[in-house]
C-alpha cells in the first residue's frame, strides 16, 4: 500500500502547482508585455563655410654640434614667432607642438652633425589673411608647413543644431515604421549619439606652399550628427 500512497501524494502536488499558475501567464508559460519598441537611427546635417584655419609651422636646422643646431633653431623660431605676432596672430592661438634634437648621419652611416626641429600649431581666425601670415612665417625662417585644417569658430553651436536635426529625422523614421506596422508611436525610452560628427569637406583642400601669399579656398563643409533612438510602442 505504501507505493499507492506515494503516487497519490505526487498527483496532489502536481495539481497544486497547476492551480498556482492560473491567473499568472508569466509563470504558466504565457508571454510578457512586449518591451523592444522601435529603434531607429537619425542623421542631421548643417552646411557651413569654414571661417578659420589651423596650420603647423616648423623650423628644421642643422649644426656641427648639438648646441649649435639647437641655438640656430631657437633663433629662427623666435623670428618666426615674431613674424606671426606682427601679422596679427594672438599669442593664445600659437602653441608649441614639438621640440626635438637628433644626431645626423651621412650616407655611409657616419655621424654628421646634429638636426634640431621646433614646430608650433597656429590658428588663423581670418581666412583672408592666411596667405599673408604663411608668407611672413616662411620669410622669417619656417621651412615646414602643414595644413590647413579648416574649421568653424562656432562649431559647438552648429553641432548642437545638427543633433537636433538628427533627433527630428529619427522621429520621422520611427513614425513611418509605426504606421507601417499599424501601431502607435510612444515616448522615447533610450537615445544615444553615434559617430564623431567630423566635418565633411566638399573639396580636397590644397596649399601652394612655395608661392607668396598661398591661396586658401574655404570651400564648403557638412557638419553631421547621428543618433540612435528607441521609442516605446504606444498602448
Amino acid at each position: 500500500m505504501k507505493p499507492i500512497r506515494i503516487a497519490a501524494l505526487v498527483a496532489v502536488g502536481a495539481a497544486v502547482v497547476a492551480l498556482a499558475g492560473v491567473g499568472r501567464p508569466d509563470l504558466a508559460g504565457g508571454a510578457s508585455d512586449p518591451s523592444g519598441g522601435i529603434t531607429v537611427r537619425g542623421t542631421g546635417t548643417v552646411k557651413t563655410t569654414p571661417d578659420q584655419a589651423e596650420f603647423t609651422l616648423g623650423v628644421q636646422s642643422e649644426g656641427a654640434t648639438a648646441r649649435e643646431a639647437l641655438a640656430s633653431n631657437s633663433e629662427r623660431m623666435r623670428r618666426v614667432l615674431a613674424a606671426l605676432f606682427s601679422a596679427g596672430i594672438a599669442k593664445g592661438d600659437v602653441q608649441t607642438q614639438d621640440v626635438s634634437l637628433s644626431q645626423s648621419y651621412s650616407g655611409d652611416g657616419r655621424p654628421n652633425g646634429y638636426s634640431a626641429h621646433n614646430s608650433v600649431a597656429v590658428t588663423i581666425r581670418n581666412l583672408g589673411k592666411a596667405g599673408a601670415v604663411l608668407d611672413a612665417a616662411s620669410n622669417a625662417g619656417a621651412n615646414d608647413v602643414y595644413g590647413p585644417t579648416l574649421t568653424r569658430s562656432d562649431r559647438s553651436e552648429l553641432e548642437a543644431k545638427a543633433l537636433r536635426a538628427a533627433v527630428d529625422d529619427a522621429r520621422a523614421r520611427a513614425r513611418v515604421l509605426a504606421d507601417a506596422a499599424g501601431v502607435r508611436l510612444g515616448t522615447v525610452t533610450a537615445i544615444s549619439e553615434t559617430g564623431d560628427g567630423s566635418p565633411m569637406p566638399y573639396f580636397d583642400s590644397a596649399l601652394a606652399k612655395e608661392s607668396a601669399g598661398a591661396p586658401i579656398e574655404p570651400g564648403k563643409q557638412d557638419i553631421q550628427a547621428s543618433v540612435s533612438v528607441t521609442f516605446a510602442i504606444g498602448q
